[in-house]
């Protein structure tokens, strides 16, 4: 081959290497959680800035949320690239990644734990375990709660049946209830019936399911912090070139930003709805909420120990109060 051919060609190549750089990515993301929540909402406008804004570079298909991939596959999907991202809470991919339902026990916030170390440790554990990387966190601030259709004085719920998900199976426990698994869909019945007493659910979203007809309590302070994420699969993310990752990061941090005002603001505004609606609050003295608080998080930790010692440890130094 010529030296003129030989430049040609080694022209040609650069030009084409530079336009795959180049070529706007479409990623594909699917939602854990229904597509009427809430938590979507907040999600989908900054997928719309994402898309506004990343033009030529990077683009979101949001896809939808359970009707296209059933909630408790939405972690095993990412992992394995049936999709690109995935929004998800940790107890809902604990099937592909059981270190996931730490995230809950978190009292620090996001742009903390990026500062102390403890979001480069998830990283480093998701992207080993289940082929993730760990975008950031997009719902916080949001306490989970025990709600009651019978008044308790004391931090204890013997002899009552409680309606549990994973998230709170050991703290109820210790608490003396009879735990109860339905899925969301049954809860209301399962109360009008009195099947259960009570159930366990974050301070925003029982207006979702109708849940405050039946409702005539709330425990009061709240316990460990509703984590949503939002998680890319590892080869996917690999394969983005930097200007696609950088982007992508900054789009993430913009979001993170917002949390403290958009997650305080609802759970005011949940808060003063459940009010509204006669959902009556739960406080114990000074003695009783020392002891409610602290049953939380030892009966969560001593579950986190037993997965995963190491991982629990350092977790438990990087983000407790």
């Amino acid at each position: 081959m010529s030296r003129t051919l030989k430049f040609a060609a080694g022209a040609a190549l650069a030009l084409a290497s530079a336009a795959a750089c180049a070529q706007e990515v479409t990623l594909r993301m699917v939602s854990a959680f229904a597509e009427n929540s809430y938590y979507v909402a907040h999600l989908q406008k900054w997928i719309a800035k994402v898309n506004a804004e990343g033009k030529g570079n990077l683009q979101i298909n949001f896809i939808g949320g359970p009707k296209a991939i059933p909630t408790f596959e939405v972690g095993n999907a990412v992992k394995t690239g049936v999709v690109d991202l995935g929004f998800s809470t940790g107890a809902f991919y604990t099937n592909v990644m059981p270190e996931a339902d730490f995230l809950k026990l978190t009292q620090v916030p996001i742009a903390d734990q990026r500062k102390t170390g403890a979001f480069a440790a998830i990283n480093e554990l998701w992207n080993k375990k289940a082929n993730m990387y760990y975008l950031g966190r997009v719902v916080e601030n949001q306490p989970f709660h025990v709600y009651l259709t019978k008044r308790v004085d004391k931090p204890e719920l013997t002899g009552l049946k409680i309606r549990i998900t994973p998230v709170y199976r050991d703290f109820f426990q210790a608490l003396g209830a009879n735990v109860v698994t339905t899925p969301p869909g049954e809860v209301y019945t399962a109360l009008e019936r009195g099947v259960v007493d009570g159930y366990g659910w974050p301070i925003g979203g029982i207006f979702d399911l109708n849940w405050q007809e039946k409702t005539r309590f709330r425990i009061d302070p709240g316990f460990y912090d509703a984590e949503v994420s939002i998680l890319v699969n590892l080869d996917k993310w690999k394969g983005l070139n930097p200007k696609q990752r950088a982007y992508l990061e900054k789009q993430m941090l913009a979001l993170e930003a917002q949390n403290p005002t958009v997650w305080a603001n609802y759970t005011k505004e949940e808060t003063a709805r459940q009010e509204k609606a006669g959902i009556q609050v739960i406080r114990f003295d000074a003695a009783g909420t020392k002891k409610y608080i602290d049953t939380a998080y030892d009966a969560g930790w001593a579950t986190a120990y037993k997965v995963n010692p190491d991982f629990a440890k350092k977790l438990k130094t990087l983000t407790s109060k």
